[in-house]
């Protein structure tokens, strides 16, 4: 068997893809992005082989009917929301991969993960001191005698530690900053990433703990580092919330044990985060009736009825200057589709106003439920008319004005019903209301995005716009 090649190499990595070539290009040929290859130095002394993509103490095939189940059954984390999210918790063996902007609070969220246990944790701290975490245990409560601390960057070091504790669940803030020596690579390379995300999960799985990574995002929002990394792990959470609002939102981008369309609620506060049990009277709190450009919408996120204000505000542009659409909360590209529709079909002249949308309270939503109530919203600040205040309105509006289903609509209709509203404008075929509901809410079925307008009082005959 031939030696191996002490020779060092450099290699260009993609920050998307994880591949490799031997020299730069502005655009990968694996992924097809451009400009996302890093210069990479690999080989020299020492250089390890390639990292296994999988323990290599599994077992060999056997019958599917023969797999045991009891293992990947999730354990509760303490935390009602985070439980919501993850289908009931963390399963053993498990890794996951928690994303956000900084100053966001995974660290705080997963502090107080590991405080909720009642086993053996470890938190391995990669770029914030001893000293810094103790301090922020202390503001949240968070001491307890089985709660390791550990500040480590070196790969080998903190698998020590775990050998040392036997941890149940280990948390690493942040994987961008581990290091493995036997790596030639930089720290925070492609290579170290996918390097020491491949040995955790490897140990995840040998061990049978859970593992919780923490990433770094770019300033699109989107996880940093190879895309491999969210590839090997079992669950990519995404935490996000405006640092000038104390919401915060986690969702589930990818779950092998469960589904990905929930959404945890949790709201900052000075002894940590909290769960929000009731967002939608949260999000309605400061609502002002009266006023026009207001929409109240009963959205879904997941199996969770969520009722949302929507706010739209239009005013004249200049001449011979583009039409601003500017969406804060909702779908940019949604709503420029939502006023040419709402141009053509309802006879709304939008063409030349700056329309301006927002979901009120820090919301972000992307569902096609929202689509009539942004229509209605700005329908209502063009023709300066507040809609009634105990209306809400749901449905997905189409290219050719019709009003379409949308999902678990008697939930939807529910929920705004607990909150007071006596109306509500759904499409024409959605299902009936629940019994309970039935005689507390009116509903009020339209075909088209016409009807609705004129049903809710803002139709093109209401004013001369």
């Amino acid at each position: 068997m031939a030696a191996k090649s002490s020779k060092i190499k450099t290699l260009f990595s993609c920050t998307e893809c994880g591949a490799q070539s031997p020299k730069w290009a502005g655009r990968c040929t694996e992924c097809g992005d451009w400009n996302t290859l890093v210069e990479e130095i690999v080989g020299g002394p020492g250089a390890p082989a390639d990292v296994p993509l999988a323990p290599t103490n599994r077992s060999g095939p056997s019958r599917i009917g023969e797999v045991r189940t009891d293992t990947a059954r999730p354990i509760s984390t303490g935390i009602s929301e985070l439980d919501t999210v993850l289908g009931g918790g963390l399963v053993a063996g498990s890794v996951t991969l928690l994303g956000g902007e900084p100053g966001i609070g995974k660290s705080t969220l997963l502090l107080q993960l590991l405080a909720a246990r009642d086993d053996t944790t470890l938190y391995v701290s990669a770029e914030e001191s001893a000293t810094q975490v103790r301090l922020r245990a202390e503001r949240l409560d968070a001491i307890r005698d089985d709660l390791w601390l550990h500040a480590e960057t070196s790969l080998p070091h903190v698998i020590k530690a775990i050998d040392e504790t036997k941890p149940e669940l280990v948390v690493i803030d942040s994987i961008q900053t581990m290091v493995d020596p036997d790596l030639t690579s930089a720290p925070g390379s492609v290579g170290q990433v996918r390097g020491c995300a491949h040995r955790l999960v490897n140990e995840a799985k040998e061990r049978n703990i859970a593992i919780v990574l923490v990433g770094h995002v770019t300033k699109d929002g989107n996880l940093a580092g190879p895309r491999v990394l969210e590839h090997v792990v079992d669950t990519v959470l995404q935490f996000e919330g405006d640092r000038h609002h104390a919401l915060r939102l986690l969702r589930a981008v990818k779950h092998r044990f469960g589904p990905t369309n929930e959404l945890g609620l949790f709201e900052m506060i000075g002894a940590g985060l909290v769960a929000v049990p009731d967002p939608s009277t949260m999000f309605l709190a400061d609502r002002r009736t009266g006023v026009a450009g207001s929409a109240v919408v009963p959205t879904m996120e997941g199996r969770r009825p969520i009722v949302v204000e929507l706010q739209a505000l239009t005013s004249k542009g200049l001449e011979n200057v583009p039409k601003r659409r500017s969406a804060q909360g909702i779908d940019g590209g949604r709503l420029s589709m939502l006023m040419a529709v709402l141009g053509r079909r309802g006879k709304i002249a939008v063409a030349d106003q700056d329309v301006y949308a927002s979901a009120a309270g820090g919301a972000k939503l992307n569902e096609p439920g929202l689509d009539l109530g942004i229509c209605l919203a700005v329908a209502s600040s063009m023709c300066d008319r507040p809609l009634p205040a105990d209306l809400a309105a749901f449905g997905e509006v189409g290219l050719g004005g019709e009003v379409r289903q949308v999902s678990h609509a008697p939930r939807r209709v529910t929920e705004a019903a607990r909150l007071g509203f006596r109306r509500v404008i759904v499409p024409a075929k959605s299902p009936d209301a629940d019994d309970e509901v039935a005689d507390q809410v009116r509903l009020i079925r339209v075909a088209t995005l016409a009807d609705a307008l004129r049903e809710a009082g803002v139709d093109a005959s209401a004013s001369s716009f």
